[in-house]
């Protein structure tokens, strides 16, 4: 018998989830006698502000939310916005039978468990129920075999958040301190953070090398075709036995590695291509070597997003969105995975379609096995797939947009993961002549053939580097033997420079620190995330560009707080947290050890079974937090937030932003000029910033009004270069009686060095009066923050140009206002850049000026440009990214309608209990109210889906 049916004569069960859409999905799949309900992610949590806090509490576990002192017991509060949530779930379980509590099957969903049970207080048997896949056989296995609350993942999870919270709210006051309020400081971000930031020190300290190099073209004399081609490109390897330098060859500093290697420069290098124009050329070599490529593994949580970045250009934050969207509708596995392993329902269902789609040639004697690369992996789950015992093609999903694309690249990817094979040959050729000067120059060409295709004909893997070659592609070379004879068709001279290291990717930042052990997989999309929220972090294209605020905060956290962003340092945490799920060690001496360090009278602070059971791990990795952060006598403010630029130029980062100054401040030979903050550190050279302090700063003497005596001046201002005039010493600048100074913004045309006292008089003059229209209204032309523009009334229209503010008659005035209105837009503006067609919607992407400042749309979606984009420099990849985060953050539409559900009776009715366990109509409108709720419900789903609150 079903579960289902046995349910429906047994009772009513609870089963609580965590999203409204998954709640949905599965009250589908269970039918009558069950009621499906949502916790809508976390419903308690550690407060958020000391006015949160219980009274009884005083002293640090007020700010901390923490008592550090009696074994870090935290201090946990129903959130506000769950109040009413948790109030329904409580009169929801006065009616049920049993509960179930039906989380994610992770450290944080069986946390969110473990809450909803200390809350809700339940008096009926209570069960966990776990699945990895919304499909009705999987859910409707989970309630026919539930198991205990995991009483360990309960306790890593809860370390986790009390060891966050102490770094977060013990470091952050220090950086509000020395560096600038309101700044955050987290376990993980701040190391990804000194990642970017390091990587952002490379590049300024690289210097370029150049070098040179010579390119054949080299016939063989015979006609050729697609299998055997007429000639082949091959680059000068070798003189007299000497290796010629490449680009690999050279260090940061620009300097060859090496003695051996040959460094042309550009005058040897056209020399030497001269000394070839004549000479006869022939095979020296062929080496000729099998090939073979295996399928990638299917899809981790970390693989998936790199991949999704490079072939879709989504970030990690909208894929795990749009994975939230797949897991939570049932087309995929769950998609907070660190396995590689596949169920053997989904090996078989693989198989299958391998031999559907490609033919049983391309299916291997046995299913393939993949081993985990993630130290200390949850392999709870399994890897993310296509959900059901039968893979659904992407055609059949009717699946559209991002969601679409998303599923085939994981479909594409599992499929792939249980095929042959790719083999074929690699070639490289080696060409070797006598230049009219002795000297013997060997050129290389390098081939390969693809016999049998295998995996790749489902799936190729991405690079992170444009120029890599992919596993799918061939360079047929001809087919020569030794010694055969070939002439040069052409010899190029190539001069090439080297690159400083590529900035940091979403997609390139999340395999960095996987590699490293840093963090847990599941969390990296928060944290890029929050690195670019609180702007430590920018975009420029897809490049993850360190501002000048975070140079300041890592220079003070490795300076004094050195361990905190040590990398071995966070990973070994990583493994003491680990060693906490898994029942190795234990949360409290761990805890006690990482905030305390050793006790007063010197020793190490107790603990059962000495330091390395108690979770210290190597005995002296931990230690001490809260020593470090209360002396900080010793951190000066101005030093951690300097760096020298060159010729006696610092940068300073200030709580108003970066700037530049040159000599103390108050002294004759002082200079300063600010930075604008989108600047990447790399590009601040010398030469910018002398030109920047040679920039006119201050204010600009015009002259005085003729009519009121008052000074009028130029300055720049923080919204751009304006004028004003001074007013005299002691007018009321506050009060009833109080003066505003004249001012008016420069046009567009105009410039500080360059403005005149009239510019500024006729600027002060706007708005002007124009006229009147025959009802006696009078119209007007004022110059406002988007731009020249009419007013009559309440009726404004947008001029052409700023000088028509003060050219335009009443008559052209009068035209204008005859035509009809643009519903509030002027009339459209050509863009200001073609990027392409978007790979989602199938319509061009152009950039266009908008009301809030540039923007891309296909004209379905708009995204504006963040603040690290500009419209110069901008790629097409970069504005399919900004689209595809806009439509994954869309709202669904549907919310809107239900605005009813709030009404005063509806809210009457609902509250009622006999009511809604009695009558249909009652039960309707707690449905409504619960609909109602539905828009804050989503917000803290998605918070969820990507980890957010985390480290």
């Amino acid at each position: 018998m079903s579960p289902t049916s046995e349910t429906a004569q047994g009772g009513r069960r609870l089963v609580i989830v965590e999203s409204p859409a998954k709640a949905k999905t599965i009250k589908g799949y269970l039918g009558p006698g069950y009621v499906v309900e949502a916790s809508v992610g976390h419903i308690r949590d550690l407060p958020n502000g000391a006015a949160e806090v219980p009274e009884q509490y005083t002293g640090e576990v007020r700010r901390l939310g923490v008592d550090v002192e009696n074994d870090f017991q935290p201090i946990y509060v129903v959130n506000a916005d769950k109040k009413a949530q948790v109030k329904k779930l409580k009169d929801l379980l006065k009616d049920s039978d049993e509960l179930f509590l039906a989380t994610d099957e992770d450290r944080e969903g069986e946390a969110i468990a473990w809450h909803l049970q200390e809350v809700l207080k339940p008096k009926v048997p209570v069960k966990r129920m776990v699945f990895h896949e919304i499909t009705k056989a999987a859910i409707q296995a989970a309630v026919a075999n539930p198991r205990e609350l995991n009483q360990k993942l309960v306790d890593a999870q809860e370390t986790r958040r009390i060891l966050d919270r102490l770094y977060g709210y013990e470091v952050s006051p220090v950086l509000w301190k020395k560096v600038m309020p309101k700044l955050s400081a987290g376990r993980v971000q701040s190391v990804a953070t000194r990642l970017v930031v390091e990587r952002e020190r490379e590049r300024i300290a690289f210097r370029s090398a150049e070098y040179w190099d010579l390119t054949g073209t080299f016939a063989t004399g015979r006609a050729g075709d697609s299998s055997d081609p007429s000639s082949l490109v091959a680059r000068l390897a070798a003189v007299d036995g000497r290796r010629v330098a490449q680009g690999r060859d050279f260090d940061s500093l620009g300097q060859l590695k090496s003695a051996n290697t040959l460094h042309l420069d550009e005058a040897n290098a056209r020399a030497l291509a001269a000394a070839l124009a004549d000479t006869s050329f022939a095979v020296r070599s062929v080496e000729s070597k099998p090939y073979r490529r295996s399928p990638y593994a299917p899809f981790r949580t970390t693989t998936l997003q790199q991949e999704a970045a490079r072939k879709l250009g989504f970030g990690a934050k909208a894929t795990m969105q749009v994975a939230q969207k797949l897991y939570e509708n049932g087309f995929i596995t769950y998609m907070r995975t660190d396995s590689t392993t596949l169920s053997e329902t989904a090996i078989n269902a693989a198989r299958a379609q391998v031999t559907q789609l490609y033919g049983a040639d391309y299916l291997p004697s046995s299913p393939r096995t993949y081993a985990g690369k993630v130290k200390n992996a949850q392999e709870a789950h399994e890897a993310i797939r296509p959900s059901g015992d039968r893979f659904r093609t992407p055609a059949e999903t009717s699946l559209t947009g991002d969601q679409f694309r998303l599923y085939e690249l994981i479909w594409k990817r599992t499929v792939a993961s249980q095929m042959k094979d790719a083999v074929g040959n690699s070639v490289t050729v080696k060409i070797a002549g006598t230049s009219a000067d002795g000297r013997d120059a060997e050129f290389s060409a390098s081939g390969k053939t693809i016999t049998f295709h295998g995996f790749l004909k489902a799936y190729v893997e991405g690079a992170d580097d444009p120029n890599a070659e992919l596993d799918d592609r061939e360079s047929r070379l001809p087919q020569v033997s030794e010694g055969d004879a070939l002439s040069a068709d052409e010899i190029t001279v190539d001069g090439h420079a080297t690159k400083p290291p590529a900035r940091y990717t979403e997609a390139s930042l999340v395999k960095e620190l996987e590699e490293r052990e840093i963090g847990r997989p599941s969390t990296y999309a928060s944290i890029i995330g929050t690195i670019l929220d609180r702007g430590y972090v920018f975009k420029k294209g897809t490049a993850l560009v360190p501002s000048f605020l975070s140079f300041a905060v890592v220079n003070l956290l490795e300076k004094h707080f050195g361990r905190l962003v040590d990398y071995d340092f966070t990973a070994r945490m990583e493994d003491d947290l680990d060693r906490i799920a898994r029942g190795e060690a234990q949360s409290v001496p761990w805890l006690r050890r990482f905030y305390f360090g050793v006790g007063t009278d010197g020793a190490a602070v107790p603990a059962v079974g000495g330091a390395a059971e108690a979770g210290n791990g190597d005995g002296d990795h931990l230690g001490g937090l809260k020593e470090l952060v209360t002396d900080l006598g010793a951190i000066d403010a101005r030093e951690v937030s300097s760096f020298p630029v060159g010729n006696d130029i610092m940068l300073r980062v200030g709580r108003y932003g970066p700037y530049i100054e040159r000599g103390e401040k108050d002294s004759e030979n002082h200079q300063r000029a600010d930075v604008q903050e989108d600047l990447a550190p790399d590009e601040l050279s010398v030469e910018l910033a002398e030109e920047l302090l040679a920039k006119p700063s201050g204010d600009f003497e015009l002259g005085a009004d003729p009519q009121s005596g008052h000074q009028i001046i130029a300055r720049d201002g923080r919204y751009g270069p304006y004028v004003t005039e001074v007013l005299p010493e002691g007018t009321p600048k506050t009060g009833k009686n109080a003066v505003k100074p004249r001012t008016a913004s420069l046009f567009k045309s105009m410039s500080l060095d360059t403005v005149t006292l009239a510019d500024a008089l006729k600027l002060m003059s706007l708005p002007r009066v124009v006229g009147k229209d025959a009802e006696g209204v009078e119209i007007t032309a004022q110059n406002g923050r988007y731009g020249p523009y009419l007013k009559k009334g309440t009726d404004s229209r947008s001029l052409q140009t700023e000088d028509q503010l003060f050219t335009i008659t009443l008559e052209e005035s009068l035209e204008i206002y005859s035509q009809p209105k643009l519903r509030g837009r002027a009339a459209a503006k050509p863009p200001l850049k073609e990027l392409g067609t978007d790979p989602v919607s199938g319509q061009p992407v152009v950039v266009k000026d908008g009301r809030f400042g540039p923007y891309v749309t296909d004209g379905e979606s708009n995204a504006t440009l963040r603040s690290g984009d500009s419209v110069e420099e901008i790629t097409p990849e970069r504005g399919y990214e900004l689209l595809a985060e806009k439509r994954a953050k869309s709202p669904v539409k549907k919310t809107a309608k239900k605005a009813p559900a709030k009404k005063a009776p509806a809210k009457k009715a609902a509250t009622t209990k006999t009511a809604a366990k009695k009558t249909t109509a009652a039960k309707t409108t707690t449905a409504k109210k619960t609909a109602a709720k539905k828009a804050p419900a989503k917000k803290a789903t998605a918070a969820r889906a990507t980890g957010t609150g985390e480290e």
